[in-house]
């Protein structure tokens, strides 16, 4: 559970890292992501799975 703890900590700390440091352009980038269609955001996340699954799988070996 420590390490649990420890990875979602890592993680929300990457992921507002870009909203701290470029926060005008993070609202950029939520612009686009909003006239995305629903579609493409699928297979963005689809993607996005895959590459941290296949990220795991390296730290893990």
């Amino acid at each position: 559970m420590k390490f649990f703890l420890c990875v979602i900590g890592m993680v929300m700390v990457v992921e507002g890292l870009p909203y701290f440091a470029f926060p005008v352009k993070m609202k950029l980038v939520i612009q686009k992501v909003l006239e995305m269609s629903d579609r493409g955001l699928q297979k963005y996340g689809f993607v996005l799975m895959l590459i941290g699954i296949f990220l795991v799988y390296l730290g893990n070996r």
